[in-house]
């Protein structure tokens, strides 16, 4: 992972395991903000209104904010594991919540630190990964001649394409990792000197 960037979950997942007869199931969801999280969860709560438990972590706000909740289980027995794996797989902008169905079967504190603790990283497992990477906006301009040069120049750096404009020459708004500090200089030697850059705005950009 970039020194400039932080990773995230990636997909919405729904994941099941049992475990003494119990029933547990993972959710996980990408979550900018403290109020995305706790829609989320709520959204889980109200689907499984007659569940046991439904335990919470999450990590937002880029890492400023953490919180979790045992929901009735044992004191320290789920959500600080739950946060424990988040935090060990270096999240952010994630909350994971594990819905618990008693079977009958009581597992004591160890077992229910392992079995929310496993259920998550299941859960984390097959949801996968995405890295948010900051980056500089940069709004470039130059003929049309140039326009097939150009697409070769940018294959050789991680980049995204925001905005395009064929109008009156080309236009190209286009997201650049911040870490390659010497692109529009190497750009501008590119095309001899016969394009404009602009940079517009620092942004963090998921790339493909």
């Amino acid at each position: 992972m970039s020194i400039n960037g932080y990773i995230r979950v990636k997909n919405s997942i729904e994941k099941e395991i049992v475990i003494e007869k119990s029933r547990f199931i993972c959710y996980t969801k990408m979550t900018e903000t403290e109020e995305s999280a706790k829609e989320f969860i709520e959204s889980i709560r109200k689907k499984h209104a007659f569940a046991t438990h439904n335990c919470y972590a999450y990590v937002v706000d880029r890492g400023k904010t953490a919180r979790f909740s045992d929901d009735g289980e044992p004191q320290g027995t789920a959500g600080i594991p739950m946060l424990e794996v988040l935090k060990n797989r270096g999240l952010k902008d994630t909350t994971v919540v594990v819905t618990r169905y008693f079977g009958g079967i009581k597992l004591g504190a160890g077992g229910l630190v392992r079995a929310y603790s496993s259920c998550t990283s299941a859960g984390l497992d097959s949801a996968g990964v995405e890295e948010n990477v900051l980056s500089n906006l940069y709004r470039i301009s130059f003929g049309y001649e140039k326009y097939s040069l150009f697409l070769k120049f940018i294959e050789k750096y991680k980049q995204k394409t925001i905005f395009s404009d064929f109008a009156e020459g080309v236009v190209v708004e286009i997201a650049v990792p911040n870490e390659e500090t010497d692109f529009c200089e190497k750009l501008t030697d590119y095309f001899l000197g016969k394009v404009e850059i602009e940079k517009k705005d620092e942004l963090f950009v998921v790339y493909g």
